[in-house]
């Protein structure tokens, strides 16, 4: 039996729509890229904006997802993400079973903590100081 995988993009979230565009232009840009035409990428949000995380995770758990990674679209991890976001998904994963939906969901480390992030922040601020 094959695990249906999905994943979810993870920002911080604001109630600005102009600091929410970048992430759903990103999405876009992820999407197109995507070779598997099985591979499902989704976006969410901790606060302040829509989709929030529960949500979505409840949305591809109803659709019959068996594994959900969490990729956060963060620079480093800070409480939210050593705390919070723990605890959101350990309450979600809980009541998901509870409804019978039996689930797994895998946070990764946040994205910037990634070599080729560090390298490509790092030509940026070069670009800019010289």
């Amino acid at each position: 039996m094959t695990l249906k995988t999905a994943s979810i993009l993870l920002a911080h979230g604001s109630s600005d729509p102009h600091w929410l565009a970048p992430f759903d232009q990103l999405l876009q840009r992820i999407r197109y890229s995507l070779s598997d035409p099985e591979a499902r990428a989704e976006l969410a949000y901790m606060e302040l904006a829509e989709p929030s995380l529960q949500s979505q995770i409840r949305r591809l758990a109803e659709e019959g997802y068996d594994q959900i990674d969490v990729l956060p679209l963060f620079f480093a991890a800070g409480r939210h993400l050593r705390k919070d976001v723990p605890a959101m998904l350990d309450n979600m994963q809980l009541l998901l079973q509870q409804e019978g939906m039996h689930i797994s969901i895998h946070l990764h480390p946040p994205i910037g903590l990634e070599p080729e992030v560090a390298r490509a922040i790092s030509q940026v601020v070069l670009r800019q100081l010289q």
